[in-house]
């Protein structure tokens, strides 16, 4: 390729597409080493270089400098600090001889070249788009194959919406309006790409911002979106201002604010609840209008028994238990529905046993345990920190009401190293499995705190506290199980 012939295409591509000139520069430098690369080792690592301003072209040779008594040693790749005067691991470059080009040569740096244009034009439309992440776009429909849907977003633009992200039942045929969210994905080997998604949550919150100006205006904020698509979602709302109800809000006069969205989502069921800072109301408000009797909360595996009546247990579960699923993924909580009954009988239990620690820890006579449970207390820590006249009651001595509250304490502090040294080996065996902090502690947050909790996981339910492949998650949850098999 003669210099004034790369310096016409290199003008040429760059007026036609609107791209930067340097990047028609380096797609070419890189289709001139690909096919240079035919007629050196398969392992040589070649790079060209273009003089912007004349056009000519060097063909440079990188080796590593390597000891030669290593085994790994390849002439290929490595040079010697001897031959090449510099030290171990530098990288050793010599300028090569320009190969001349045939047909084939020629033919192959063009489809590089090609590729690469394309792959620039490409990552320019999407960086136009990036503002728009996660926002509603609407196009038409230009192709429709049996795995995915082309839509035409602008006239140069195109986005990709897989058949997997509409909604059930949903067809669309050529030239048909479509409304969905985009997304910038990251596809391996290909870049960033322009998806759509109609199945998402986002696709429950753009819509409502469209048709509850309150939204826009930052009066009213969605705190929550839980999704089936197509089927039913579960929205929390809240108020910037006393005045106004941002229920009544987003339902809208005669409800035609909720009904404008349930129609675009076709005719999907929208609840609109009431958000709460404290989780515990939040689910209350999220299950209605099923009755909540009791809520018992465990903050360390962030999980909640809901004690409802049998009357309201069916409504709370919902229809293939769609209703507590929901609530479950707006509040971010494991909930757990129990009956009157069941919640009576599991805070029995929980007495009983602590009644047992009591007598055994602070060593005390079942009667003493008895009147110390009755006062209501549930922790040591409770027992530690209680008023002395609260035991005064029921026990003479000064002294002997200071040695329970002693024991008491020193009962709290074994517990909570115990703890400590439990949650330390748990992240000790979830850090076997490669994973980093912040996965470890998402796992935590879903209640999976060592390797036998997640080795109960299928992939499905691994895949949606953490992001990994299909393929890795397998190997993971295998790996957890090994030691069951040793």
């Amino acid at each position: 390729m003669q210099s004034n012939e790369i310096l016409a295409v290199v003008d040429s591509v760059s007026t036609e597409k609107g791209l930067e000139k340097d990047v028609i520069f380096k797609a070419i430098e890189v289709a001139i080493a690909s096919a240079s690369q035919r007629h050196f080792h398969e392992d040589a690592d070649l790079f060209v270089t273009i003089d912007r301003d004349t056009g000519k072209y060097s063909t440079h040779r990188n080796w590593i400098v390597f000891d030669k008594d290593n085994e790994e040693f390849h002439h290929e790749t490595h040079v010697t600090s001897d031959d090449s005067g510099l030290q171990l691991d530098d990288i050793y470059t010599v300028k090569q001889e320009n190969v001349v080009f045939g047909r084939i040569e020629t033919q192959a740096a063009r489809q590089v070249m090609l590729q690469k244009v394309r792959e620039a034009e490409r990552e320019k439309i999407v960086e136009q788009f990036r503002t728009q992440n996660n926002k509603l776009v609407s196009g038409s429909v230009k192709r429709v194959t049996r795995d995915n849907i082309i839509v035409d977003i602008t006239h140069e633009a195109e986005a990709l919406l897989p058949r997997d992200k509409l909604m059930p039942g949903e067809i669309y045929k050529i030239n048909d309006r479509i409304r969905a969210i985009l997304q910038i994905v990251e596809v391996e080997g290909r870049g960033p790409q322009l998806m759509l998604n109609r199945s998402c949550p986002e696709m429950v919150t753009e819509l409502f911002s469209i048709e509850v100006p309150e939204i826009n205006e930052d009066v009213i904020e969605i705190r929550g979106v839980a999704r089936d698509a197509g089927s039913r979602s579960k929205i929390a709302v809240k108020t910037n201002d006393g005045r106004i109800d941002p229920v009544g809000a987003c339902v809208g006069m005669r409800g035609s604010r909720v009904q404008a969205v349930s129609s675009e989502l076709g005719n999907e069921r929208i609840d609109i609840i009431i958000y709460d800072d404290n989780p515990a109301q939040l689910v209350i408000n999220a299950l209605s209008p099923a009755k909540v009797e009791s809520i018992v909360m465990d903050e360390d595996s962030r999980s909640m028994d809901i004690a409802v009546n049998e009357d309201n247990l069916a409504l709370a579960i919902g229809s293939r238990g769609q209703n507590i699923r929901l609530a479950s993924k707006l509040v971010g909580w494991d909930l757990n529905i129990i009956s009157n009954e069941e919640a009576e009988a599991k805070i029995k239990v929980d007495e009983t046993e602590f009644l047992a620690k009591i007598i055994d820890s602070l060593n005390v006579s079942d009667d003493i345990a008895e009147q110390i449970s009755s006062l209501g207390m549930t922790t040591f820590d409770d027992i530690a920190y209680a008023e002395n006249t609260v035991f005064s009651k029921f026990i003479d001595s000064e002294e002997e009401i200071e040695r329970i509250k002693t024991a008491a304490e020193d009962a709290a502090l074994l517990e909570a190293m115990g703890a400590v040294t439990e949650e330390e080996d748990n992240i000790e065996s979830l850090s076997d499995l490669n994973l980093d902090e912040d996965n470890i502690s998402k796992l935590s947050n879903k209640g999976i705190k060592n390797k036998d909790d997640l080795a109960e996981l299928s992939i499905d339910e691994l895949q949606e506290i953490i992001d990994i492949s299909e393929e890795d998650a397998s190997a993971m949850i295998m790996k957890a199980r090994e030691h069951w098999f040793n």
